[in-house]
């Protein structure tokens, strides 16, 4: 009877009940039903448990870089260098915001960040430059999703610490898939600039002025080579690599582009700070709700039903792609990867699924997630940013996610994309 707690958890997120309080009390109905008080121990000692880790530090100190990067107009810099190399092809804005997004990705980690730093400059300049604001708002939301992709990703270290892998090995492994993304996502603007007509950002820029260009977003550009070089050359943890990057960005907000001023600090702080107690309340939660379902026995159960369908990993493959997309529709990526992680992962690898291959298989859906009607949350923040309705807005994404699923499922059937770069490095051998 305690596995109901499943249905009870779908039940209260119909019920727009705060995902934190859902994953707490839909267990704890279900043990009290069964008279198994005795374990609601688990439930609040798990919720500290789960926040107490080394590992996770590194998720408030990447939010806080993220928050300085963005309040020292460091977005704008990218902006500007991303216009210099593609603003002058026919849908030129279009594709600055995707190779914003990008470049972007390799500051902060984050889709909602990506969205609302980019999308409230970009959209508005999109609309000026002749486009649909809905359509700004779509490319932005769908471009967002790269954030959690390519290095550093919050919930690659999520993933890690939940299933003991290697964050540096899931941090190059998300490269490849990341800007296989951006690619397809360019794609599909070219695609609809030749037929809708999209207007050209401006005039093709000179290696001058690209050269200039370059200059400006040099300091926030070594972001992710401080970062990747450091975990790789072995000189700091993963956790330290966040802290530095944190220092980093202060550092060069303040005293080199001067940007930023000591007066900004406290508001840089507390918007990390909200922002990452929200994070990580959801990951104590989701440990404690992992340590019901461990009670529950449902991995073994749901484990014997899969392997009872077929005993092909291709095909299980493919199934599992399509529940983690219907997932991804409901909840966020985070809790979404703390609570099926453990149930999914050891029957993959047990078919002979290497695990970070795995890992980015479901990151990378749970991430596009982010950006899939009716629950994305980048759609909502989209939506917040542009004054588009949320409706409208997933109306227009659609050609978006359609590449984004294919690269999803390139990812699932040709593993090298996301093994080779960790491979070359030497975290998988």
């Amino acid at each position: 009877m305690i596995v109901l707690f499943l249905p009870l958890f779908l039940i209260f997120l119909m019920l727009s009940m705060p995902v934190f309080f859902g994953m707490l009390a839909a267990p704890g109905i279900m043990l009290w039903l069964t008279d198994s008080t005795r374990d609601w121990a688990l439930l609040y000692r798990n919720i500290y448990n789960g926040i107490d880790s080394f590992p996770l530090m590194a998720i408030p100190f990447f939010m806080l870089a993220g928050e300085l990067m963005n309040r020292g107009g460091i977005t704008l810099r990218l902006v500007d260098f991303s216009q210099s190399l593609m603003g002058h092809l026919k849908g030129g804005l279009a594709h600055v915001n995707i190779l914003s997004s990008m470049l972007f990705a390799g500051l902060s980690g984050s889709a909602v960040a990506d969205t609302s730093a980019l999308g409230s400059m970009l959209i508005p300049a999109m609309e000026k430059n002749g486009y649909k604001r809905r359509f700004a708002a779509a490319v932005t939301a769908a471009s967002s999703v790269i954030g959690p992709i390519i290095p550093p990703s919050g919930i690659m270290i999520i993933y890690a610490y939940v299933m003991g892998e290697s964050v540096a090995a899931l941090f190059l492994g998300g490269v490849i898939p990341g800007i296989l993304v951006g690619l397809g996502l360019m794609a599909v603007v070219a695609a609809l600039a030749k037929r809708e007509g999209f207007p050209v950002a401006a005039e093709r820029a000179t290696w001058r002025e690209r050269g200039k260009a370059a200059l400006r977003a040099f300091f926030p550009l070594m972001t992710p080579v401080i970062i990747l070089g450091g975990i790789l050359g072995g000189v700091f943890t993963p956790t330290e690599a966040a802290a530095v990057a944190a220092g980093y960005a202060m550092f060069i907000s303040l005293f080199v582009l001067r940007t930023m001023t000591f007066a900004d600090l406290p508001k840089v702080f507390t918007k990390a700070a909200i922002t990452s107690s929200v994070v990580l309340l959801l990951v104590g939660a989701a440990m404690a709700f992992k340590a019901v379902v461990g009670l529950s026995h449902l991995p073994e159960l749901l484990a014997a039903w899969v392997i009872g369908l077929t005993d092909n990993p291709l095909i299980l493959l493919f199934l599992i792609n399509i529940l983690l997309f219907i997932v991804g529709m409901f909840l966020d990526a985070g809790p979404a990867i703390i609570i099926l992680g453990p149930i999914l992962a050891p029957i993959f690898v047990d078919l002979g699924v290497h695990p970070v291959h795995f890992a980015i298989i479901m990151s990378v859906n749970l991430t596009v997630g982010l950006a899939t009607p009716p629950m994305g949350l980048v759609l909502f923040v989209a939506s917040s940013v542009s004054g588009e309705r949320v409706e409208t807005i997933a109306r227009t994404i659609l050609p978006f996610l359609a590449v984004e699923i294919l690269v999803i499922f390139l990812i699932t059937y040709f593993p090298p994309i996301s093994l080779a770069v960790p491979e070359f490095f030497g975290f998988i051998r």
